[in-house]
């Protein structure tokens, strides 16, 4: 027999997958806790990477596959550009991750146009490329995105039939479509106590 003659296996699964994917679900706490131990992990371990870094690293280095290296990150660049484009163009939420890679991949551009043409005669070019250019557009893009997460905060906002605005994207819960009016308010109080 078919799922379709039998109404409360699908709500049965229904309510299983609502439960282990609410806001306070075994699942997603699960999740929440191990992205927080990963992202810690990485963090503890890169302050003393950097800090090896400094003292190691030479002044000068001769790299064998410099074009390679430029053209191969011009190449992520592009791509993450025309990404962000064809997600604007066809009006997707993928335009926020897109946006966001291009924007720090044109931060990093800049940078390392600017530091590695340092006490040369091109850093003036590398310089006006950055401030007019790279910087400008890595923040159009990352105003984009944001605006295009405000919006959709809005809309769920909304539907949740919550008056007003919603709060700051910086205090707004992760998963605001999935989490009841009651959920967001706690969430909302313990941010401003905190």
């Amino acid at each position: 027999m078919s799922e379709q003659s039998n109404p409360t296996a699908t709500t049965d699964t229904a309510d299983a997958t609502d439960k282990a994917f609410s806001p306070d679900g075994p699942t997603l706490r699960r999740r929440h806790r191990r992205a927080v131990g990963q992202l810690a992990l990485c963090v503890l371990v890169l302050v003393p990477w950097t800090v090896y870094l400094a003292v190691s690293l030479p002044d000068r280095f001769e790299a064998r596959y410099w074009p390679m290296v430029w053209v191969g990150f011009d190449v992520m660049l592009l791509v993450s550009l025309a990404g962000a484009g064809m997600a604007v163009w066809l009006r997707r939420q993928i335009l926020v991750p897109m946006s966001f890679v291009a924007a720090t991949l044109l931060v990093c551009d800049a940078w390392f146009d600017v530091s590695l043409s340092w006490g040369r005669g091109d850093v003036w070019g590398s310089m006006a490329s950055a401030v007019l250019v790279e910087l400008p557009l890595a923040v159009l893009l990352v105003m984009r995105a944001r605006r295009v997460l405000k919006i959709s905060a809005r809309l769920a906002w909304q539907r949740l039939g919550q008056a007003g605005e919603p709060p700051p994207l910086y205090k707004l819960p992760l998963f605001v479509t999935l989490a009841s009016p009651s959920s967001i308010q706690s969430d909302l109080k313990e941010s401003e106590d905190a």
